[in-house]
């Protein structure tokens, strides 16, 4: 089963229940090789949506010393694609990433390169 790993609104129970129609369980766990940022949202559906105009994004810098914190899910293939229609409103694309304990995951970042780091 895919392993997702959500360092945002996924893990907010409103969404998890719109996207998969339960409450997720999962563990902390910290995505290595990455820094939080900022990406802009100028889809006026996306932003209606949310109701924000930015929204968690993610930035990638190599260091092993770079880490955000999350939570790592375990969901079905069906559910995976249900994430992909929810992420896609926003204009984020799902990359394939490293998370502390060796797991390997899904997570979604901003594909529209606006990002800018904290």
């Amino acid at each position: 089963m895919p392993l997702i790993f959500s360092y945002g609104s996924l893990r907010e129970e409103h969404v998890q229940l719109s996207t998969f129609g339960r409450r997720l369980a999962g563990w902390t766990d910290h995505l290595v090789g990455f820094e939080l940022a900022t990406a802009t949202v100028d889809d006026p559906a996306a932003v209606a949506l949310s109701g924000k105009t930015e929204h968690a994004n993610l930035a990638f810098t190599g260091h092993g010393d770079s880490r955000v914190e999350g939570m790592v899910f375990e969901i079905t293939d069906a559910e995976l694609a249900n994430v992909d229609a929810y992420e896609r409103v926003f204009a984020y694309e799902r990359i394939e990433a490293s998370v502390a304990s060796g797991s390997s995951v899904w997570v979604y970042v901003s594909a529209r390169g606006q990002a800018t780091g904290h």
